[in-house]
Protein backbone atom coordinates (compact mmCIF):
# COMPACT_ATOMS: atom_id res chain seq x y z
CA UNK A 1 0.00 0.00 0.00
CA UNK A 2 3.12 2.29 0.32
CA UNK A 3 4.96 1.25 -3.16
CA UNK A 4 3.91 4.03 -4.88
CA UNK A 5 6.71 6.69 -3.36
CA UNK A 6 10.18 7.29 -5.00
CA UNK A 7 13.03 5.48 -3.51
CA UNK A 8 15.61 7.50 -2.17
CA UNK A 9 18.41 8.84 -4.64
CA UNK A 10 17.05 6.87 -7.18
CA UNK A 11 18.23 8.74 -10.68
CA UNK A 12 15.28 10.32 -12.94
CA UNK A 13 13.90 9.15 -15.51
CA UNK A 14 14.86 9.99 -18.89
CA UNK A 15 15.49 13.21 -20.19
CA UNK A 16 15.91 14.28 -15.85
CA UNK A 17 11.71 13.71 -15.51
CA UNK A 18 10.01 11.36 -13.55
CA UNK A 19 6.06 10.08 -15.04
CA UNK A 20 4.19 13.47 -15.00
CA UNK A 21 1.05 11.96 -15.01
CA UNK A 22 -0.31 10.57 -11.94
CA UNK A 23 -1.62 6.59 -10.48
CA UNK A 24 -4.30 5.23 -11.82
CA UNK A 25 -6.61 4.61 -8.65
CA UNK A 26 -10.04 5.02 -7.52
CA UNK A 27 -8.74 8.95 -6.95
CA UNK A 28 -8.24 9.31 -10.06
CA UNK A 29 -11.55 8.25 -11.65
CA UNK A 30 -13.06 10.29 -9.12
CA UNK A 31 -11.32 13.46 -9.00
CA UNK A 32 -11.55 13.13 -13.13
CA UNK A 33 -15.26 13.06 -12.78
CA UNK A 34 -15.54 15.98 -10.39
CA UNK A 35 -13.34 17.39 -13.25
CA UNK A 36 -15.64 16.91 -16.12
CA UNK A 37 -18.55 18.32 -14.13
CA UNK A 38 -16.88 21.86 -13.61
CA UNK A 39 -15.56 21.94 -17.17
CA UNK A 40 -19.61 22.03 -18.12
CA UNK A 41 -20.95 24.30 -15.14
CA UNK A 42 -17.53 26.68 -15.16
CA UNK A 43 -18.40 27.09 -19.17
CA UNK A 44 -21.99 27.94 -18.84
CA UNK A 45 -21.15 30.15 -15.58
CA UNK A 46 -18.78 32.42 -17.59
CA UNK A 47 -20.37 32.30 -21.04
CA UNK A 48 -24.42 33.11 -20.08
CA UNK A 49 -24.33 33.84 -16.33
CA UNK A 50 -21.17 36.22 -16.50
CA UNK A 51 -22.02 37.27 -20.19
CA UNK A 52 -18.76 36.54 -21.19
CA UNK A 53 -20.22 34.96 -24.51
CA UNK A 54 -18.58 31.80 -26.23
CA UNK A 55 -16.28 33.72 -27.84
CA UNK A 56 -15.02 35.28 -25.10
CA UNK A 57 -14.96 33.05 -22.62
CA UNK A 58 -12.82 30.15 -25.20
CA UNK A 59 -10.05 33.06 -25.30
CA UNK A 60 -10.28 33.55 -21.53
CA UNK A 61 -9.88 29.46 -20.99
CA UNK A 62 -7.45 29.37 -24.00
CA UNK A 63 -5.34 31.50 -22.28
CA UNK A 64 -5.12 30.06 -18.70
CA UNK A 65 -4.98 26.62 -20.14
CA UNK A 66 -1.75 27.80 -22.25
CA UNK A 67 -0.55 29.20 -18.97
CA UNK A 68 -1.11 25.80 -16.83
CA UNK A 69 0.80 23.58 -19.73
CA UNK A 70 3.33 25.87 -19.96
CA UNK A 71 4.34 24.78 -16.39
CA UNK A 72 3.12 21.46 -16.69
CA UNK A 73 5.28 20.45 -19.17
CA UNK A 74 8.15 22.38 -17.29
CA UNK A 75 7.83 20.75 -14.40
CA UNK A 76 10.11 17.34 -13.77
CA UNK A 77 7.82 15.44 -11.83
CA UNK A 78 3.61 14.49 -11.24
CA UNK A 79 2.48 17.63 -9.05
CA UNK A 80 -0.87 17.01 -8.09
CA UNK A 81 -2.13 20.39 -7.80
CA UNK A 82 -0.83 21.79 -11.08
CA UNK A 83 -1.55 18.27 -13.05
CA UNK A 84 -5.11 18.32 -12.01
CA UNK A 85 -5.60 22.33 -12.50
CA UNK A 86 -4.33 21.37 -16.17
CA UNK A 87 -7.46 18.98 -16.50
CA UNK A 88 -9.80 20.91 -14.66
CA UNK A 89 -8.83 23.88 -17.33
CA UNK A 90 -8.46 21.46 -20.53
CA UNK A 91 -11.95 19.76 -19.43
CA UNK A 92 -13.54 23.45 -20.26
CA UNK A 93 -11.93 24.36 -23.42
CA UNK A 94 -12.76 20.65 -24.72
CA UNK A 95 -15.91 21.78 -23.78
CA UNK A 96 -16.01 25.09 -25.84
CA UNK A 97 -14.30 23.49 -28.85
CA UNK A 98 -17.14 21.22 -29.11
CA UNK A 99 -19.51 24.24 -28.27
CA UNK A 100 -18.02 26.83 -30.81
CA UNK A 101 -18.45 24.11 -33.28
CA UNK A 102 -22.00 23.50 -32.85
CA UNK A 103 -23.22 26.58 -31.46
CA UNK A 104 -21.20 29.55 -33.42
CA UNK A 105 -20.87 27.28 -36.66
CA UNK A 106 -23.72 25.24 -36.78
CA UNK A 107 -21.95 21.93 -36.98
CA UNK A 108 -24.17 18.89 -36.15
CA UNK A 109 -23.71 17.00 -32.81
CA UNK A 110 -23.70 13.92 -34.93
CA UNK A 111 -21.07 15.05 -37.15
CA UNK A 112 -18.82 16.86 -34.37
CA UNK A 113 -19.32 13.34 -32.03
CA UNK A 114 -17.82 11.35 -35.24
CA UNK A 115 -15.70 14.27 -36.03
CA UNK A 116 -13.71 14.04 -31.99
CA UNK A 117 -13.70 10.55 -32.52
CA UNK A 118 -11.74 10.33 -35.14
CA UNK A 119 -9.20 12.58 -34.74
CA UNK A 120 -8.35 11.04 -30.74
CA UNK A 121 -8.04 7.87 -33.07
CA UNK A 122 -5.41 9.73 -35.41
CA UNK A 123 -4.00 11.13 -32.05
CA UNK A 124 -3.09 7.27 -30.95
CA UNK A 125 -2.31 5.86 -34.12
CA UNK A 126 0.58 9.00 -34.36
CA UNK A 127 1.48 8.41 -30.56
CA UNK A 128 1.69 4.60 -30.62
CA UNK A 129 3.72 4.82 -34.02
CA UNK A 130 5.92 7.48 -32.41
CA UNK A 131 6.63 5.99 -29.17
CA UNK A 132 5.24 2.13 -29.79
CA UNK A 133 3.65 2.42 -26.50
CA UNK A 134 0.46 4.03 -25.26
CA UNK A 135 1.03 3.58 -21.72
CA UNK A 136 0.52 6.64 -19.08
CA UNK A 137 2.98 4.62 -16.61
CA UNK A 138 5.73 6.07 -18.61
CA UNK A 139 5.09 10.17 -19.58
CA UNK A 140 8.07 11.30 -18.67
CA UNK A 141 8.96 12.95 -22.33
CA UNK A 142 7.80 15.90 -24.00
CA UNK A 143 6.44 14.42 -26.52
CA UNK A 144 4.76 11.78 -25.00
CA UNK A 145 3.54 14.05 -22.80
CA UNK A 146 2.29 16.62 -25.95
CA UNK A 147 0.89 12.75 -27.27
CA UNK A 148 -1.01 12.51 -23.87
CA UNK A 149 -2.55 16.43 -23.42
CA UNK A 150 -3.64 16.24 -26.81
CA UNK A 151 -5.57 12.93 -26.57
CA UNK A 152 -7.32 14.38 -23.16
CA UNK A 153 -8.32 17.39 -25.17
CA UNK A 154 -10.14 15.52 -27.49
CA UNK A 155 -11.61 12.86 -24.96
CA UNK A 156 -13.53 15.75 -23.24
CA UNK A 157 -13.90 17.07 -27.18
CA UNK A 158 -15.61 13.92 -27.64
CA UNK A 159 -17.39 13.46 -24.51
CA UNK A 160 -19.10 16.29 -24.78
CA UNK A 161 -20.46 16.01 -28.00
CA UNK A 162 -21.51 12.71 -27.02
CA UNK A 163 -23.33 13.93 -24.20
CA UNK A 164 -25.23 16.66 -25.50
CA UNK A 165 -25.90 13.92 -28.70
CA UNK A 166 -27.64 11.44 -25.79
CA UNK A 167 -29.43 14.14 -23.38
CA UNK A 168 -30.75 16.95 -25.88
CA UNK A 169 -30.77 15.52 -29.81
CA UNK A 170 -31.92 12.01 -28.62
CA UNK A 171 -34.23 13.33 -25.90
CA UNK A 172 -33.05 11.75 -22.72
CA UNK A 173 -32.24 14.31 -20.20
CA UNK A 174 -29.67 14.92 -17.78
CA UNK A 175 -30.56 11.63 -15.24
CA UNK A 176 -31.03 9.53 -18.01
CA UNK A 177 -28.02 10.30 -19.63
CA UNK A 178 -25.98 10.27 -16.53
CA UNK A 179 -27.27 6.40 -15.29
CA UNK A 180 -26.85 5.41 -19.09
CA UNK A 181 -23.07 6.22 -19.50
CA UNK A 182 -22.55 5.44 -15.61
CA UNK A 183 -24.14 1.68 -16.80
CA UNK A 184 -21.47 1.79 -19.84
CA UNK A 185 -18.31 3.03 -17.82
CA UNK A 186 -19.57 -0.16 -15.38
CA UNK A 187 -19.79 -2.18 -18.24
CA UNK A 188 -15.81 -1.15 -19.27
CA UNK A 189 -14.90 -2.51 -15.68
CA UNK A 190 -16.65 -5.51 -15.73
CA UNK A 191 -15.20 -6.33 -18.97
CA UNK A 192 -11.79 -5.32 -18.17
CA UNK A 193 -11.78 -7.31 -14.56
CA UNK A 194 -13.73 -10.45 -15.53
CA UNK A 195 -12.72 -11.08 -18.99
CA UNK A 196 -9.68 -9.42 -19.31
CA UNK A 197 -10.82 -6.98 -22.22
CA UNK A 198 -7.51 -5.20 -23.86
CA UNK A 199 -6.32 -2.62 -21.10
CA UNK A 200 -5.06 0.64 -23.17
CA UNK A 201 -8.83 0.57 -24.14
CA UNK A 202 -10.63 -0.12 -21.41
CA UNK A 203 -8.54 3.09 -19.68
CA UNK A 204 -9.53 5.30 -23.12
CA UNK A 205 -13.28 4.50 -22.81
CA UNK A 206 -13.67 5.11 -19.80
CA UNK A 207 -11.73 8.46 -19.96
CA UNK A 208 -14.25 9.40 -22.87
CA UNK A 209 -17.80 8.17 -21.08
CA UNK A 210 -16.71 9.80 -18.01
CA UNK A 211 -17.08 13.26 -19.60
CA UNK A 212 -20.25 12.91 -20.68
CA UNK A 213 -21.35 11.08 -17.03
CA UNK A 214 -19.73 14.07 -15.24
CA UNK A 215 -21.21 16.67 -17.70
CA UNK A 216 -24.89 15.23 -17.20
CA UNK A 217 -24.52 15.49 -13.35
CA UNK A 218 -23.71 18.96 -13.72
CA UNK A 219 -26.39 19.96 -15.59
CA UNK A 220 -28.80 17.40 -13.68
CA UNK A 221 -27.63 19.84 -10.55
CA UNK A 222 -26.72 22.75 -11.81
CA UNK A 223 -30.04 23.57 -14.57
CA UNK A 224 -33.72 24.66 -13.14
CA UNK A 225 -36.13 22.22 -11.72
CA UNK A 226 -38.72 23.57 -14.95
CA UNK A 227 -35.60 22.00 -17.06
CA UNK A 228 -35.00 18.89 -15.37
CA UNK A 229 -32.58 19.78 -13.14
CA UNK A 230 -32.27 20.40 -9.23
CA UNK A 231 -31.51 23.91 -9.06
CA UNK A 232 -28.47 24.59 -7.57
CA UNK A 233 -27.32 26.60 -9.89
CA UNK A 234 -23.74 26.88 -11.97
CA UNK A 235 -22.19 29.25 -9.28
CA UNK A 236 -23.26 26.46 -6.28
CA UNK A 237 -22.93 23.43 -8.24
CA UNK A 238 -19.23 24.70 -9.92
CA UNK A 239 -17.99 25.70 -6.10
CA UNK A 240 -19.36 22.74 -4.52
CA UNK A 241 -17.11 20.17 -6.78
CA UNK A 242 -14.07 22.48 -7.07
CA UNK A 243 -14.10 22.10 -2.89
CA UNK A 244 -14.08 18.27 -2.97
CA UNK A 245 -11.34 18.38 -6.00
CA UNK A 246 -9.30 21.19 -3.58
CA UNK A 247 -9.39 18.60 -0.63
CA UNK A 248 -8.82 15.54 -2.14
CA UNK A 249 -5.85 16.98 -4.23
CA UNK A 250 -4.23 18.19 -1.24
CA UNK A 251 -4.69 14.76 0.64
CA UNK A 252 -2.61 13.29 -2.42
CA UNK A 253 0.04 15.66 -2.43
CA UNK A 254 0.42 15.04 1.42
CA UNK A 255 -0.43 11.21 1.01
CA UNK A 256 1.32 10.81 -2.50
CA UNK A 257 -1.09 7.72 -2.77
CA UNK A 258 -1.38 8.20 -6.77
CA UNK A 259 2.76 8.74 -7.81
CA UNK A 260 3.27 6.59 -10.27
CA UNK A 261 6.08 3.58 -8.99
CA UNK A 262 9.42 3.73 -9.93
CA UNK A 263 9.83 1.48 -13.17
CA UNK A 264 6.17 2.18 -13.94
CA UNK A 265 3.83 -0.57 -14.06
CA UNK A 266 4.93 -4.14 -14.20
CA UNK A 267 8.61 -3.64 -15.87
CA UNK A 268 7.83 -6.54 -18.30
CA UNK A 269 5.34 -5.17 -20.25
CA UNK A 270 2.41 -6.48 -19.02
CA UNK A 271 -0.99 -4.94 -18.12
CA UNK A 272 0.84 -2.28 -15.96
CA UNK A 273 -1.74 -3.20 -12.67
CA UNK A 274 -0.06 -2.89 -9.23
CA UNK A 275 -1.66 -4.98 -6.42
CA UNK A 276 -2.33 -1.48 -4.90
CA UNK A 277 -5.06 -0.27 -7.57
CA UNK A 278 -8.08 -1.79 -7.25
CA UNK A 279 -10.44 -0.09 -8.91
CA UNK A 280 -8.05 0.76 -11.97
CA UNK A 281 -8.21 0.17 -15.05
CA UNK A 282 -4.32 -0.03 -16.04
CA UNK A 283 -3.31 0.63 -19.80
CA UNK A 284 0.50 0.19 -19.59
CA UNK A 285 0.73 -2.09 -22.42
CA UNK A 286 3.70 -2.14 -24.94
Amino acid sequence: MTTNTHAAGAAPRSRGMWNKVPEVTLYFWVIKILCTTVGETAADLLNANLGLGLTNTSYVMGALLAVALFFQFRARAYVPSLYWLSVVLISVVGTLVSDNLTDNLGVPLETTTWMFALALAVTFVAWYASERSLSIHTIHTRRREAFYWLAILFTFALGTSAGDLAAERLGLGYWVSAVLFAVLIAAVAFARFTLDFHAVWSFWIAYVLTRPLGASLGDYLSQARADGGLGLGTVGTSLLFLAVILGLVVYLTRSKRDVTPLGGGTGGGGSGEHARDRFSLPEDVR
